[in-house]
């Protein structure tokens, strides 16, 4: 490294013309420059340099080295610069991971205008409802649902999702009438198997009360859009999110199960690897899904 420090010392040496005007750019002294021109020269025993009191001359060896030498420079300049333009502009691919709730209008309706503003910016969705390695993967951004484990990650609460138990109107019909949390037990269940806290309902009443029961699931699924289509098909209840299934309740598809008893919150949040020295393209692409997602 010392070398290369040397090399880029050279070449604005002989950019400038003299020892001095390449010190005022380096923000070094001028005896400080001519001794690293000097332990060059004695690194690769070549006299690179006629000095006389007057002006400063390549040598033959001098001049073929200086090409190198600018070479380098001029790519130690380029990386500054690209690492200036990925600080200051958002410019890149951009990998983001959500669950696959999220693949919809709000994660559209935030990113879309970020990329029509922004030609240099390239974009990658993936989406599991399984938590991912966003380090392994090379995730920028992960959209993530739930209570967020302590880790070296950073997780950004941007607001909650209210749950609620759905069902279609064919499978309550072929129910008794549901009203309290107790006949909520022996109903086909329908859950997302990626998530313990589904296994286990925690309701408040209308007058503060509080109830808690342990449901067995009857069709478990890796994937919440297949829980909605078995819910929608009348195969039992499920908890959906209520800003995914606010279509489905307004058009009569789903009915709320026990409207007058909440779940518990759902926290989301905007989670990165790392909060120091975010790259523009992650800090645009945070501030456009927190004013975006959860809109009502």
């Amino acid at each position: 490294m010392e070398q290369l420090k040397r090399m880029a010392i050279f070449a604005m040496v002989v950019e400038r013309g003299s020892m001095v005007a390449a010190a005022e750019v380096l923000g070094m002294t001028p005896s400080a420059v001519s001794q690293q021109i000097r332990r060059l020269e004695d690194g690769t025993q070549v006299s690179l340099l006629h000095r006389t009191t007057r002006k400063l001359t390549l040598t033959e060896a001098g001049a073929a080295f200086y090409q190198s030498c600018a070479r380098v420079l001029a790519l130690a300049q380029e990386a500054e610069q690209r690492l200036a333009e990925l600080r200051d502009a958002p410019v890149g691919e951009l990998r983001i991971a959500a669950p696959v709730g999220f693949a919809g209008a709000p994660i559209c309706a935030a990113l879309a205008p970020l990329l029509q503003a922004h030609g240099g910016l390239s974009l990658q969705l993936f989406f599991h409802d399984e938590p991912i390695d966003l380090v392994e993967q090379r995730i920028d951004l992960a959209i993530r649902a739930g209570s967020q484990p302590d880790s070296s990650l950073v997780a950004r609460h941007i607001g909650d999702s209210r749950m609620l138990l759905c069902a279609a109107p064919s499978y309550l019909a072929r129910r008794a009438p549901i009203g309290r949390p107790a006949e909520l037990i022996g109903l086909d269940w329908l859950t997302l198997n990626t998530d313990a806290r589904f296994n286990t309902l925690s309701l408040q009443g209308p007058a503060g009360e509080q109830e808690k029961l342990r449901i067995e699931s009857r069709v478990g699924c890796n994937n919440i859009l297949a829980v909605r289509q078995f819910t929608l098909a009348g195969m039992g209840v499920s908890l959906q999110p209520a800003h995914e299934v606010r279509e489905e309740l307004a058009a009569g598809r789903l009915r709320d199960v026990l409207p007058g008893w909440r779940l518990p919150p759902l926290g989301i949040y905007l989670v990165t690897p790392r909060r120091d020295a975010q790259p523009a393209k992650v800090r645009y692409a945070l501030e456009a899904l927190r004013q975006h997602l959860l809109r009502d």
